[in-house]
């Protein structure tokens, strides 16, 4: 023990003797350091807001739409118009294992929502219970989502979009207070907890106004639904559940499971497979940037290491002439090494973790996301340090190791 500690205060010994060129290699390994933190710092910061703005919509969700038929099939021409009915919801999820939640929505243009003098024409969409898990459309605190027994008793009440709350109600809470879609008064009963979505279809859930789907039917006498939304169990059988939908729906309507245009489905899991792909490869070109910038400074340590080696000739000569084995003089110069990147680690790591809490100060989070240190970048870079500087340690040390005894002493 007291030789590995005689052997560190002797190389700390060192690196304060040549103060100038022990801070010139620090300062090479620590800018790395910062260099492929920082960058992979944002690929991590950019996959989680892409995630997030897409998973607005909701997470493993598919939005089908009745289209009409391309091919002719057991004798049923072309063109036909597809329609959608509650009853085609739950013939999916008896049939389909993967399908985790399902419902039919209905969705209506046109009609007058007001409060008082404050009028305006939104989305009007009649979903089920399990709607709000599945597309995140979820309640601020004190307020609630469609139940089971408003389905059953076609209660008239609403969940209204945050934003459609702030033009009807201004500053007021609108819980328990009514709104008048069309003539008709309704209960609002939640409204939207914020949340970002950049993607949607038929309006933005912050200015959609949601009832049961039982009292859409029975207030506006809408038979067909205008779209089906289902929820995967297991977004890696996408594929093989959009074509169990086509078998099962092409058997009830008589339609070629083949034929894509008779129901168009919007797979948003597809978007998840891109996000993926789209980091892993950004990731990876932010990381190769960061090595290169690293593997500058780790030559920069190999290239001192080797002049430490020259300086110390005679040194190596005396103490291999003691009785030092060769292992003990490599292991000496590797030792050195490391301990110069450690540091310059260190640093490079602090440094880093103020820099990422700065930038993350700065007003752009929506659009490239918050740098964020994970587990994942801090085992990758500390990957790569111990690479280097086994490599920059390694080549000198062996070099010091091989020198013949004799002509070091000479030096």
């Amino acid at each position: 023990m007291s030789y590995w500690s005689d052997l560190i205060k002797e190389i700390f010994h060192y690196l304060r003797m040549y103060k100038g060129r022990t801070f010139m290699t620090l300062f090479g390994i620590t800018w790395g350091t910062i260099s492929i933190i920082v960058l992979l710092a944002f690929g991590v910061g950019l996959q989680k807001s892409m995630s997030k703005n897409m998973h607005g919509i909701g997470e493993g969700i598919a939005i089908m739409f009745p289209g009409r038929t391309g091919m002719a099939f057991e004798g049923y021409g072309r063109g036909r118009q597809m329609r959608f009915m509650d009853e085609d919801a739950e013939l999916l999820r008896n049939n389909i294992p993967n399908i985790r939640a399902i419902t039919a929505e209905y969705s209506r243009w046109g009609t007058m929502v007001r409060v008082a003098d404050r009028k305006i024409s939104p989305n009007i969409t009649g979903v089920n219970v399990e709607y709000s898990t599945m597309r995140h459309v979820l309640p601020r605190p004190g307020g609630r989502f469609i139940n089971q027994l408003d389905m059953e008793q076609k209660r008239r009440v609403a969940f209204i979009g945050d934003n459609l709350k702030e033009y009807l109600f201004k500053k007021e809470d609108a819980i328990n207070k009514y709104i008048y879609i069309g003539d008709s008064p309704f209960l609002v009963i939640g409204v939207l907890k914020k949340k970002t979505q950049n993607s949607s279809y038929n309006s933005r859930d912050t200015d959609r106004v949601f009832i049961p789907s039982t009292t859409f039917k029975s207030i506006f006498g809408d038979r067909y639904a205008n779209n089906i939304v289902y929820q995967l169990r297991d977004s890696r059988f996408n594929k093989e559940t959009r074509d169990k939908v086509y078998q099962v729906l092409g058997n009830k309507y008589r339609f070629d499971p083949k034929d894509t245009q008779a129901i168009n489905i919007w797979d948003t899991s597809e978007m998840d497979k891109f996000i993926f792909y789209f980091s892993l490869g950004f990731n990876i070109f932010m990381g190769l940037i960061g090595f290169m910038t690293l593997t500058v400074g780790g030559i920069g340590l190999a290239n001192i290491m080797y002049v430490v080696v020259q300086e110390r000739t005679r040194e190596i000569g005396i103490r291999r002439s003691v009785g030092a084995k060769r292992s003990h003089i490599r292991a000496h110069f590797i030792l050195e090494a490391m301990i110069i990147i450690s540091i310059g680690a260190a640093m490079g790591f602090l440094l880093s973790m103020l820099l990422v809490k700065l930038i993350a100060m700065a007003p752009y989070e929506d659009f490239v996301g918050d740098p964020t240190i994970s587990w994942g970048v801090a085992i990758v870079a500390i990957s790569i340090l111990g690479l280097i500087g086994l490599a920059a340690g390694y080549f000198p040390a062996r070099r010091a190791a091989n020198m013949v005894v004799i002509d070091s002493l000479r030096a």
